[in-house]
């Protein structure tokens, strides 16, 4: 089947079995390897990235239903090769990854959760990105990032 999507801003059509997930589409026939495998079945995020600005676990949808729609993965995230984006930069600053296996998906989660309650509370922060998880238990660090780029995104308490 013949897919096109918008994929970090930019064109991409490519010819894939119809059972080829959104995850693979990305990895294989994008070359864009930020977004990760990590359990194939929705359980722990890794995968996560935006479609048509809603945080979708990649591994468990098709990439034949993102048809026509526009993807932002980790590595277009960022406004330039120069500048992070505030989610990004938190993560950064507060030490928010340990492996850095869960980071593509919990970057892209947490952008999608900020959009949708710019001023959260830890505990808000918490039940937003319970849907991904860090293997290293770097959860309060995490939080701490993601209420950081609240705060540098014009939210914050």
């Amino acid at each position: 089947m013949q897919v096109s999507t918008t994929v970090n801003g930019v064109a991409q059509s490519h010819d894939v079995e119809p059972r080829t997930l959104l995850v693979q589409y990305l990895r294989e026939a994008c070359g864009l390897t930020g977004t990760k495998v990590g359990c194939d079945t929705s359980s722990c995020g890794a995968c996560t990235v935006l479609l048509d600005g809603e945080s979708v676990k990649s591994c468990t949808m098709f990439a034949v239903q993102a048809d026509g729609g526009a993807v932002t993965t980790i590595e277009g995230l960022a406004p330039s090769d120069t500048e992070l984006h505030p989610v990004q930069q938190a993560f950064h600053e507060k030490h928010g990854l340990q492996c850095g296996f869960c980071t593509p998906g919990m970057v892209m989660a947490a952008v999608s959760f900020l959009e949708e309650n710019p001023n959260p509370t830890e505990r808000e922060v918490r039940l937003g990105l319970e849907g991904n998880l860090c293997r290293c238990t770097g959860y309060h660090n995490i939080v701490q990032a993601v209420l950081e780029a609240a705060g540098k995104m014009g939210g914050g308490r």
